[in-house]
C-alpha cells in the first residue's frame, strides 16, 4: 500500500464531492482539517477506523481507497442477491418458522415484496 494512492484517492472523492477539507472533516466529526489535508498529501496515513468512516461516507470499499483495487464498490455492491426464485424461497424459508398458522399469507406477502422491488 503506498501512501501516495490513498492521498490521491482521498482527494479526488472529496472533490467529487465538492466538499472543501474543512467541511469534509467537519462532516466527518471529531477530525481537525490540517489533520486530514495531511491525510491528502500522503505525509500521514489515516488509522484504520478513520479509513472506515471514510470508506462509509463515500460508499466504497476501504480496499479502493488503499490502492488495493480499482473499483471503488466491492464485489457484492450491486449484486442482487435475491433475484433467482430459489434463492427468495431459501430466504422466506429461514426468516418464517412453518408451524405458525399465518406462515403461507407471510411467505407470498414477503415473496410479493421482494419482487415488486426488482421490478
Amino acid at each position: 500500500m503506498k501512501l501516495e494512492i490513498v492521498a490521491q484517492r482521498l482527494r479526488a472523492m472529496r472533490e467529487k464531492a465538492n466538499l472543501s477539507q474543512a467541511k469534509f472533516a467537519e462532516k466527518l466529526g471529531n477530525l481537525q482539517q490540517p489533520l486530514y489535508a495531511r491525510y491528502e498529501t500522503g505525509s500521514l496515513m489515516p488509522s484504520y477506523p478513520l479509513l472506515v468512516r471514510i470508506a462509509d461516507f463515500y460508499d466504497v470499499s476501504t480496499d479502493y481507497i488503499l490502492g488495493r483495487t480499482d473499483n471503488p464498490r466491492g464485489k457484492y455492491y450491486d449484486a442482487d442477491m435475491l433475484t433467482q426464485d430459489e434463492r427468495i424461497n431459501d430466504f422466506i424459508e429461514m426468516c418464517f418458522d412453518p408451524s405458525t398458522t399465518a406462515n403461507a399469507k407471510l411467505k407470498e406477502t414477503l415473496k410479493n415484496m421482494i419482487e415488486e422491488k426488482n421490478k
